[in-house]
Parts: structure tokens; C-alpha cells; sequence
């Protein structure tokens, strides 16, 4: 008689599961796991794609465009990859340059005009001689008239045709401020909310623009608040460095370096909606006042 396996009698016993054998080839260390933890990757970067993940790590992040509703930066924000910077020197030797600039041009334009005019004068005068009779000898006689007449009227031609220079200098100079001013308003205005007061305008005008250009903000502001605003800068720098002999000299050699600041304010104003009329003064250097006078405004 075969004898049972005592195990076999005891049913309520259960069998152990079959256990998974170990993989002998790659056995399990405490260094592999420790690797494998430095190799795993936190859950904010596995969750994006790899091609991103690398983009971000080579390529650094440039720098936010501002939106409407954050704190406008200063115009001369050096992180802005579209400033451009000058040497301070380079921008007053400018000021101090335009406006001869200003008269050679319009004296070499004045000067190629009556060049133009005395050979078309000339061509006349040939033709006319040639068409003519010259029995009576007349024509010698005219000249003589013609020349005697134009040395006695020379003071006054002369006078008449300085006028001239200094009007075309005065137009040149205040159309190039014109479109200076307009150019700093839609730059340096961009990030700014749209100006909806004439006196806020004006503010611009004497805080932000001021200093972009002469480094110095206006040192007063007057108004009647009927369209009329009288700026004054104590220490205007252009006439920084002018001094004459004789003080009424001074403020006549003075003027013409006004023009040009009075075409900015007339170009930056009106790039901001607002027409105006600028007049500039000096009575004492170094000093300025520009008087700005809104269309229709009542005086």
C-alpha cells in the first residue's frame, strides 16, 4: 500500500504563486539605480516634446514686447533691439551746424536762379539785337542805362535778395524740425495710450521730447487755457555756447537757431492730432521762449 504525501491531506493549504526567477544576465544593482534616478527627467519637462524641449535650451528667450497695459518703458530703454544710440557731442555740433547748412544751400540755389535767369536775359537780348536795326546805334546807349540803373538799385536788390536767403533758410530749417518731430512722436509714443487733452500734449512735448533731444526737460509752462501755451527754457543749449559782443547782435544771430526746434514742436504736435503755430524768441542768451498757439485759438 502506497503511502499518501501528507501534504496532500491538509486541503485548506494554499500553494504559493510561482515566483518570476531573476534575470542573471543583468542583475539589479544599487548603483544602476541610483544612475537611473539622475538620468529620469522631472514630470514638467517629459510632458513636452523633445523637439521643444531642445529649441528652449539652445535658443535664449527674447525679450516680451510690452502690451497695452504695462508700464510703458523709458524711450531710451537699452534692451530694445531697435534703439539706436548717438554721442551727445555729434548731436550739438549738428544744432551748431544747420543752420549754416541752411544758408549755403539756399544761397547756392539763389545763385544758380540768377545764373539761370541773366543767360536766359542774355539769349533775349542777342536775339533782339540781331532781329533789329543797327543803323542808328542805340544799343550801346541802352546798355549804358540798364547797368547805370541796376548800380543805383544795387543797395536794395541786395537787401531784397538777402531777405530771400534768409527765408529760404527759415522754410528748410523748419520743414527738417517738422519731420524730426514727427518721426520721435511715432517712435517714442507706440507703447502710450492715444492723447486725448491738449495739455497732456503739451507735456509730452516739454517732459519726453525735450529730453530725448536736448537732454533737459522745459523749465516753464504757461497757459491762458484758451489754446495758447508760452514755454520757456532758461539754458536752451543750442545758444549754450553763443556769445557776441554786443547783446542786441547776440539775439539777431540768435534767431535763425531757432527755427529748427520750432519745426519740431509744430511736427511733433501735430503727429499727436494737434495744428499749431510756433513762435520762438530770445531777448537774453542762453535762454528761449517758444509761444504755441493752437489753430482757432482765441487769444
Amino acid at each position: 500500500m502506497s503511502r499518501l504525501n501528507p501534504r496532500s491531506r491538509n486541503p485548506s493549504r494554499k500553494a504559493h504563486p510561482p515566483q518570476t526567477p531573476r534575470n542573471p544576465i543583468h542583475p539589479t544593482t544599487t548603483a544602476d539605480s541610483k544612475s537611473s534616478k539622475q538620468i529620469q527627467k522631472p514630470n514638467h519637462l517629459t510632458s513636452l516634446p523633445a523637439s521643444r524641449t531642445h529649441h528652449s535650451a539652445v535658443v535664449p528667450s527674447l525679450p516680451r514686447e510690452p502690451m497695452s497695459f504695462d508700464t510703458p518703458l523709458p524711450p531710451y530703454n537699452a534692451t530694445d533691439p531697435h534703439a539706436t544710440f548717438l554721442n551727445s557731442s555729434c548731436l550739438d555740433l549738428l544744432f551748431i551746424e544747420l543752420v549754416p547748412m541752411a544758408y549755403r544751400i539756399a544761397d547756392e540755389l539763389s545763385q544758380r536762379e540768377h545764373s539761370n535767369s541773366t543767360e536766359n536775359g542774355l539769349v533775349r537780348m542777342k536775339t533782339g539785337v540781331d532781329a533789329g536795326s543797327v543803323k542808328d546805334g542805340g544799343g550801346g546807349g541802352a546798355g549804358g542805362s540798364t547797368l547805370g540803373g541796376t548800380a543805383t538799385g544795387s543797395g536794395t536788390e541786395e537787401g531784397e535778395e538777402g531777405e530771400r536767403k534768409r527765408e529760404g533758410a527759415y522754410r528748410r530749417l523748419d520743414a527738417l524740425g517738422y519731420r524730426v518731430g514727427q518721426g520721435i512722436v511715432e517712435r517714442f509714443s507706440r507703447d502710450r495710450p492715444r492723447f486725448t487733452d491738449t495739455l497732456d500734449m503739451i507735456k509730452f512735448l516739454c517732459k519726453d521730447v525735450w529730453q530725448l533731444i536736448f537732454r533737459k526737460q522745459i523749465d516753464n509752462l504757461k497757459t491762458n487755457h484758451r489754446g495758447i501755451y508760452v514755454l520757456t527754457d532758461n539754458t536752451f543749449r543750442p545758444l549754450a555756447r553763443m556769445s557776441m559782443a554786443s547783446p542786441a547782435e547776440a539775439v539777431i544771430k540768435a534767431q535763425p537757431f531757432l527755427w529748427f526746434p520750432s519745426g519740431v514742436m509744430r511736427g511733433a504736435l501735430a503727429s499727436m492730432g494737434l495744428n499749431t503755430t510756433v513762435h520762438a524768441e530770445t531777448s537774453e542768451l542762453p535762454g528761449a521762449i517758444f509761444q504755441i498757439k493752437t489753430v482757432g485759438a482765441k487769444p
